[in-house]
């Protein structure tokens, strides 16, 4: 191995580094998350809209974790995104819908539900609106979907 490539390699391992242990960071999906881990189970979502993204880690081959915005609405919570289809994570979240989200520095396990019909999207939707201060009064995308997450037990 010539140095160039060494350097290279270690390059490429230190960027692996802070994708799995840091991340997710921005647009950048990450690995595992590491806050505390909430052991209650969640009945009013509220304080979700308090925070600005949260962090959802799906299980698929490897924990893989992705920033999203996360909005309460009649004390439920709902995570979002837009052009959604094809995404590793909501592939992932469709076949395997045990999940956990970071909020803020607490982390809770989820069960995830795609939201298919138009009144809970329009509720999810007007709940990012509201949060994000973004959309209110324009119509919801098609190609925007939305998650209902509900609190389950943690797995030990």
């Amino acid at each position: 191995m010539t140095l160039s490539t060494s350097f290279l390699a270690i390059g490429l391992l230190g960027v692996g580094f802070v994708f799995w242990f840091v991340c997710p960071c921005e647009r950048t999906p990450g690995g595992p998350l590491s806050f505390s881990e909430n052991t209650e189970l969640v009945t009013d979502w509220s304080f979700a809209n308090e925070v600005g993204l949260c962090q959802l880690e799906v299980q698929g081959l490897v924990p893989w974790s992705v920033n999203l915005n996360c909005m309460a609405s009649d004390k439920r919570l709902f995570v979002s995104c837009a052009r959604c289809e094809g995404k590793y994570w909501s592939e992932v979240a469709l076949k395997i819908p045990r999940a956990r989200i970071a909020i803020g520095s607490q982390i809770y396990p989820v069960i995830l539900r795609r939201v298919v019909e138009e009144a809970e999207l329009d509720a999810a939707w007007a709940a990012r609106a509201e949060k994000t201060r973004r959309g209110a009064g324009s119509t919801r995308a098609d190609h925007w979907w939305s998650f209902e997450l509900t609190s389950r037990e943690v797995d030990y």
